[in-house]
Parts: structure tokens; C-alpha cells; sequence
């Protein structure tokens, strides 16, 4: 099927105002740090990058654009642009972008990334068709670039100053070089930040035109509260006119941009509709593999009434259900354990024990068998409160975030050897 590239409405002007973009929240984490961005999730109110109303798994995110087409048949493009980095969640954002060229085949694929770990993924986008990748570059100068970001995060080693500055403007320009050379489109977003970056524009400019760029958008950085440049005023209308005509010799402007959501959705420039909203808070209450039969929660606990129990520690696992006809949640079922011990083994061995459940509640869990259950499709979910307010919330959909706890590794009490 040929792609109709010319409808999308963020790199053809003339496509905006027909055509809507539906953006998934499905990659929450960041690999870098700039010091204008303070990411919120629930935050109705701003319209920026980075904020988002709910988080999605890839398949609740094919269930909410399922939704959403029927609700606005005009989107011609389905994009990841965070609320973090996409490929900070690669997994996430891959199989995400798979759901959906499997399902929509006729839909244009973009994607909004820092760049920094965008290489490695350029074959799988190419071979599902994304048509359109924009990359954020600030700065080509290191020492410039070391004033806008606090720090970068790169296979698991953190970056600073200079050194991190030199790693993603490095990243950065490789990764367009080769986006130009599978045949994607590009287009580059440079943040306008009066003092820091305004006069290093044009560079920026002239550097990514080398390199293939196809369109450049110079927006006004957005003045964000508890940041490194929240002192910083918003550059006045006149300076990113004159920036705009400037780079214009070098590279076509995009003007239009609407500094959009993480989990915009429609006509570029118009609020989310209320029953778009709805659609994608229902979607963030399913289970995160909709399509599976898991009918059942598995709990930790020590007394059999509150999530109070560490998940290495759980000798039992209590399971509970939903009579669909009266609504009422109750224990059916209570399984031993797997005895300590056997590392990876165990949490498999759990995971069997535990596979006709959607989700497992525990105050607290190590990483190992968090990916272990993951990876079988069970959710682990750290909490605190009372079992039963958290079983009935989950079942009908409400929203429980007030029961969750900041941290997963708490409160064992086992030898530090790990979870095993």
C-alpha cells in the first residue's frame, strides 16, 4: 500500500488544517535531562511536550486508537512523542509502532526522539514503514549543548557537562545522517532559549541541512516552573521571526507547530475533545494486554488484608476475582509459593503459579522478578492499603495511582543476595 506521506499535518502545512495526528503515551522514561523540561503527567491544563493525562501499554494503546479513529476519522498519523523519550522505551515504543502498521496499514507512522538512542533502530523503522522521525537538536556546539542539558544517560552510565553535551550532539547528527540514508523523512526541532542558544541557531541550521534534513522547526522554548530556566523568559514573537527567516535559507520552516502533548490528539492546534479524554483514561484502566483472558489478581500479603507484604518475602499468593453479574470482588483461591531460592527459576515458576492473573499487588519487589513477570504479561503493581479497596478498583476500572508507592525496592527483609 502506498503511503499518502503529504497528509501529515506537522510536515505539510496545507495538510493541518484536514488531517489529524493522535499521539500514544507509551514511553514515559527519559535518557536525558534538559533544563527547560519538567515532565507532568496530569496536567489538563498545559499544552507542551512532555505532559500526558494517562500512561499506555502498547496494547491499550492499540485499544484507545481503535477508539479514537471512530471518533475522529480524519487521523493520518499515529505518533510516539512521549511523554519521555520513545526510545528510552524501546520495547515499548517498538511494539507499539508493530500493533499498529499490522492494524492500520494505511496509517503514517512518526515518531518525536532526542536522538540520543535512535541509531540502533533506524533498520526495524524503515522495514514498518515510518515515514517520519523529527529529532530535537539544540545545539551543535558541546559547550553550548553542555548549558541546556544537566546530564545524559547512555547504556546504563550517566553523562555530565561537556562529556554528555559531545555524546548526544554526536548521536544526534549520526542518526539523521542515517535516517537520510534509509529514505525517512526528518525533521529537526531546534528550542529557541533566549541567551543560551538564540544566536547558535542559524549553525544548527546550516549543519542539519548538510546532513539531509528535510524541515526545520524553530519553536520558542516553553517557560516551565521548578526547572534550571524557569527565570528564563519566553523568546518575544519578533526574535523567532527573525530566526525563522534566517534559517529559511538553509532549510524549509515549519510555523505551525503547536507544541503538542504527549497524548495530543485531532487538528493541530485544538484541545482534546472530552470524549477523546475519556477514551484515553477507559484504555489506561484495562488490563495492559486487553486482549488476553487473565480473569484473576494475585496479592502479597501477611495477614490477608492489606498489600503490606514484599514480594520476595510472599509464601502464598492470594488470588482474587470479579462476579461479573453482581460486581462483587472475594478470594477464591489462596497458592503456596515456590520455596526461595533458583533465581530467575523461581519467578517463572511464579509466573506459572500465577498466569490466569492480569496483575500481582505487593508493597514491594526487586527487579528480577518484576521483568520476570513482565515478560509473562502479569503486571507487577506496588502498593499500600487494603486489599480489598485495591481489588474492586482495579476491576471496575478506577483510578487506584493515590495506593502506589514511589519505590519498588523496600522493605525486604531478606539477605541482600537478591531476590532469588
Amino acid at each position: 500500500m502506498q503511503l499518502k506521506l503529504e497528509n501529515h499535518p506537522c510536515f505539510n502545512d496545507s495538510a493541518r488544517h484536514k488531517f489529524g495526528r493522535i499521539h500514544l503515551p507509551v514511553a514515559p522514561k527519559c535518557n536525558i535531562q534538559c533544563n527547560y523540561c519538567n515532565r507532568k503527567f496530569d496536567c489538563m491544563n498545559e499544552n507542551r511536550p512532555g505532559v500526558s493525562s494517562r500512561l499506555l501499554s502498547p496494547g491499550q494503546a492499540l485499544h484507545y486508537l481503535k477508539q479514537a479513529v471512530l471518533l475522529s476519522p480524519n487521523i493520518s498519523v499515529v505518533g510516539i512523542a512521549g511523554p519521555g523519550d520513545p526510545f528510552a522505551n524501546s520495547e515499548e515504543t517498538m511494539e507499539t509502532l508493530r500493533l499498529v502498521r499490522k492494524e492500520f496499514p494505511e496509517m503514517l507512522l512518526c515518531v518525536a526522539t532526542n536522538g540520543l538512542n535512535l541509531m540502533p533502530f533506524i533498520p526495524e523503522l524503515k522495514e514498518l514503514e515510518v515515514s517520519h522521525v523529527t529529532i530535537t537538536i539544540n545545539a551543535i556546539d558541546p559547550a553550548i549543548g553542555a548549558e541546556i542539558y544537566a546530564w545524559v544517560r547512555h547504556e546504563k552510565k550517566m553523562h555530565r557537562d561537556l562529556e554528555a553535551a559531545e555524546l548526544l550532539i554526536g548521536n544526534q547528527l549520526a542518526a539523521l545522517s542515517a535516517l537520510k540514508a534509509a529514505g525517512i523523512t526528518a525533521k529537526v526541532n531546534t528550542i529557541i532559549v533566549p541567551g543560551v542558544n538564540d544566536k547558535h541557531v542559524l549553525a544548527v541550521a546550516e549543519k542539519v541541512s548538510e546532513l539531509g534534513a528535510d524541515i526545520l522547526n524553530c519553536l520558542p522554548y516553553y517557560n516551565t516552573k521548578e526547572t534550571v530556566f524557569e527565570n528564563i523568559e519566553e523568546p518575544p514573537a519578533e526574535m523567532v521571526a527573525e530566526i525563522q527567516k534566517a534559517t529559511s535559507a538553509f532549510l524549509p520552516q515549519m510555523k505551525h507547530c503547536a507544541r503538542c502533548r504527549a497524548d495530543a490528539v485531532g487538528i493541530i492546534g485544538e484541545m482534546n475533545s472530552e470524549a477523546m479524554t475519556e477514551k484515553l483514561h477507559e484504555a489506561a484502566r484495562l488490563p495492559k494486554n486487553p486482549s488476553e483472558t487473565r480473569p484473576y489478581l494475585a496479592v502479597t500479603s501477611l495477614e490477608g488484608v492489606l498489600v503490606n507484604q514484599h514480594l520476595g518475602d510472599a509464601d502464598r499468593f492470594l488470588v482474587y476475582g470479579m462476579d461479573p453479574a453482581t460486581g462483587i470482588c472475594s478470594l477464591i483461591d489462596s497458592r503456596p509459593a515456590p520455596k526461595p531460592g533458583g533465581g530467575q527459576h523461581r519467578w517463572e515458576a511464579v509466573a506459572d503459579l500465577i498466569g490466569d492473573c492480569r496483575a500481582l499487588l505487593c508493597s514491594s519487589a526487586g527487579d528480577s522478578p518484576t521483568k520476570v513477570l513482565n515478560t509473562k504479561g502479569i503486571e507487577v503493581m506496588v502498593l499500600e492499603g487494603v486489599i480489598e479497596d485495591a481489588v474492586t478498583g482495579l476491576f471496575k476500572g478506577e483510578d487506584i495511582r493515590h495506593m502506589t508507592r514511589n519505590s519498588r525496592k523496600h522493605a525486604c527483609s531478606g539477605t541482600g543476595g537478591g531476590c532469588g
